[in-house]
C-alpha cells in the first residue's frame, strides 16, 4: 500500500496541520511516511502547500508529481492540482472558498463547503479539520489513529472536543 498526497491552500487554513495529521495517524499504525512543507513568500495569506506519503514499504522521495489524493483548501491549489491527479483519485476541496469546476470525469470530487460548517460550529478555525474528516474516508487508517494523532499534532486539549466534533462533521458529510 502508499499513497500520495498533496495538501494546498493559503497560510493559515491549517493546510500543513492536515499533512501532519496524516502522517501522525499513519505513523500510529506502523506506516512508513514523509511529511514535506512548502512555503510562499508569507506564512499567513500565502501559498503553502505539502505532500504527504504513506506506505507499508520504506519511502524513498517525498517527492509527488501525481498524488493518489489532492486536498484543495482554496480554488487556486483545486485549480493547480487537480490535473496532476492519478486516474482514479480523489479531489477533497474546501466549496466555501469559490466556484469549483469539474473538468474530469477519471476521479472522484468531494466538496465540503468546510468554512460554513466551521462556522456552524461555533469556530471558523476547525476547517480544516472537517476536511480530514473526509479524507480519513478514503485513506486506509482508523479513525482511533486520527484521534492519537489530533493529541498530538493540536496543541490545546481544551479544543479537543469541539476537533473531534469537526472531524466526526466532516467524517459523517455525504
Amino acid at each position: 500500500m502508499k499513497y500520495d498526497i498533496i495538501v494546498a491552500g493559503f497560510g493559515g487554513q491549517g493546510v500543513m496541520i492536515i499533512g501532519k495529521m496524516i502522517a501522525f495517524a499513519a505513523m500510529k499504525e506502523g506506516k512508513n511516511v514523509s511529511w514535506f512543507p512548502s512555503y510562499g513568500p508569507e506564512m499567513r495569506g500565502g501559498t503553502a502547500n505539502c505532500t504527504v506519503v504513506v506506505s507499508d514499504e520504506e519511502v524513498g522521495s517525498p517527492l509527488v508529481l501525481h498524488p493518489d489524493m489532492v486536498i484543495a483548501m482554496n480554488l487556486p491549489s483545486y485549480d493547480r492540482f487537480e490535473k496532476d491527479l492519478k486516474p482514479g483519485g480523489y479531489l477533497v476541496y474546501n466549496s466555501s472558498m469559490g466556484d469549483f469546476k469539474k473538468r474530469r470525469d477519471d476521479i472522484e470530487y468531494i466538496g465540503l463547503a468546510a468554512n460554513d460548517m466551521a462556522n456552524e460550529l461555533g469556530n471558523s478555525k476547525v476547517g480544516n479539520i472537517i476536511i480530514l474528516g473526509a479524507v480519513s474516508q478514503k485513506l486506509p487508517l482508523k479513525e482511533e489513529s486520527y484521534r492519537l494523532a489530533m493529541e498530538d499534532a493540536l496543541h490545546r486539549p481544551e479544543l479537543m472536543p469541539l476537533n473531534l466534533k469537526a472531524f466526526k462533521m466532516g467524517r459523517e458529510h455525504k
